[in-house]
């Protein structure tokens, strides 16, 4: 069985391609690999330029490993009168759900409960609400065989979806559908080793030190020699800490905070649910479910003033905020000692005068400096590919680069088949769900170490074959890479803590 070599990402090909580059001239160097940077080292390979893009830590280390893992529709910007973002997210989700990755993003159902907090004026909103959300499933042109439409639940329905609720006082609920990611950072490995594959160099561990129109010094955090890169355009998309490397690039960065549970905290429940913030007309908490014996309630939307953190923590108030909503509808409140991780994120918004960070516009923006720069900040995970384009159209515009219009809404991703394809691998579920059409080849590892398709630990559904693969092929270097990013063990700290031994003996020696 064959190999995806030119895919691969791994230690090998890193100080290959590294050792050759500072005696070149890429066409583009993208700072940040992130959705938006591994987007955007895509997007210009894939049109036939050179292109290196660079990180400092790892694939998916900062924001977009942080998310709901949710492909959003746009409702909530709609509501919020964000129209043209709201209906540029719902073509985002068309393009992933249908072309691009339809292995990683599948169509979800979420309930909102009419529980006694919700009036029946409430109600009629959130109804219309989402009716108009499916008229931007249909203006994407996203048919109702991949995402449903929207329905009315009785409260017997409601309570068969989301047994956890309080049943006293329920009126039924409203069911919606959404696209929801195996994985964030899945998502990212896909897009960075897709633009490897059109020959993007992706360098994990390069830290960016200076940034000029011409280039960058970068520091290779391995070793700690410092090198210049040559490019002819040069894209910064390090999300939260692109206003360090730019000057005029003003940030107000917003902190979501997600909750990890046990399923069993909610009695088991497999479709999501948007809970309602008392006294807001338009926020909701989310609850969703991974598959994976976890799930995520988030998130919220505070603003995180003073330095950058290289990993964000959410506050003990935060936590108890999003417990108190949870609680508003469950039939038994969750208690803290059920919370097993926590996760908080910080969005790259465009600072926009003293509003509050709630209500900043999740629209993106492509910011040139005066040496030449282009920054990208701004959007949202599920407009990474419509950031990524805008951001080396005015690249190739502002530096005359030969380069025709972006290929990627059709381009699928690593690993991308539709579910009949997907149906017919021989290969185990969990595999097919995470890596698609490499399912077989994850499972061949165990060939000669049947081991690989077991547990790395118990209790857990991660195998052994998935954290060989990433070593092998997905560019992990470490058993951070492999138990924080490239599985997602270690959201919960006594899972990592049992995961370890597998991972470091999973490394290349």
């Amino acid at each position: 069985m064959s190999t995806p070599a030119r895919s691969s990402l791994n230690a090998a090909r890193r100080d290959r391609e590294l050792a050759a580059l500072p005696g070149e001239v890429v066409d583009v160097l993208v700072v940040g690999l992130g959705a938006t940077g591994a987007g955007v080292a895509l997007d210009a390979a894939s049109r036939g330029l050179s292109v290196a893009a660079i990180d400092a830590h790892d694939l998916a280390f900062g924001t977009s490993r942080w998310s709901s893992k949710l492909i959003h529709g746009g409702l909530r910007y709609l509501a919020s009168g964000q129209v043209g973002v709201a209906r540029e997210s719902a073509v985002e989700r068309g393009v992933l759900m249908r072309r691009t990755a339809p292995h990683l993003v599948r169509a979800f159902p979420f309930v909102l409960p009419l529980t006694p907090l919700v009036s029946r004026p409430q109600a009629a909103v959130a109804r219309a609400g989402l009716r108009a959300g499916d008229a931007l499933r249909l203006a994407a042109r996203t048919p109702r065989s991949v995402l449903p439409g929207p329905r009315s639940l009785s409260a017997v329905e409601t309570l068969r979806l989301a047994p956890a609720l309080r049943p006293y006082g329920l009126r039924g609920g409203l069911l919606s559908w959404d696209g929801q990611l195996t994985d964030d950072a899945r998502l990212v490995t896909a897009v960075a080793r897709t633009a490897a594959a059109h020959g993007a160099r992706i360098l994990t561990r390069c830290r960016a030190v200076a940034l000029a129109g011409d280039g960058a010094l970068v520091r290779d955090e391995l070793t700690g020699r410092e090198f210049t890169v040559r490019a002819r355009a040069v894209v910064n998309a390090a999300g939260v800490w692109a206003g360090g490397l730019v000057d005029g690039v003003r940030l107000r960065p917003s902190r979501g905070t997600h909750l990890v549970l046990r399923a069993e905290s909610l009695r088991g429940q497999s479709s999501g649910m948007h809970v309602p913030v008392p006294g807001e007309s338009s926020r909701f908490l989310l609850v969703i479910p991974q598959g994976d014996g976890r799930v995520y309630a988030g998130l919220t939307d505070e603003p995180a003033d003073g330095p950058i953190p290289d990993v964000p923590e959410p506050t003990p108030g935060e936590i108890g905020f999003l417990l108190d909503i949870l609680g508003s509808a469950l039939d038994a409140p969750v208690r803290r000692e059920d919370v097993i991780g926590a996760f908080a994120g910080l969005r790259p918004l465009l600072d926009a005068g003293p509003r509050s960070t709630a209500d900043l516009s999740r629209r993106h923006a492509v910011l040139t400096s005066r040496d030449g720069v282009v920054t990208i900040v701004g959007g949202k995970l599920t407009t990474y590919r419509r950031m990524a384009e805008d951001a080396v159209d005015a690249a190739v515009a502002a530096r005359g680069l030969p380069a025709g219009p972006s290929r990627t809404a059709r381009l699928p991703l690593v690993g991308a088949a539709g579910p009949a394809r997907l149906a017919a691998l021989d290969a185990p579920r969990r595999l097919v769900q995470r890596y698609g059409t490499e399912a077989p080849l994850l499972a061949a590892l165990a060939k000669d170490d049947p081991a690989l398709l077991e547990p790395v630990a118990a209790g857990l559904p991660v195998l052994g074959a998935e954290l060989a693969w990433a070593a092998l092929h997905e560019g992990a270097l470490d058993a951070d890479d492999l138990l924080d990013r490239r599985t997602r063990i270690g959201l919960v700290a006594s899972d990592r803590a049992a995961a370890l031994p597998a991972a470091e003996a999973l490394l290349p020696r």
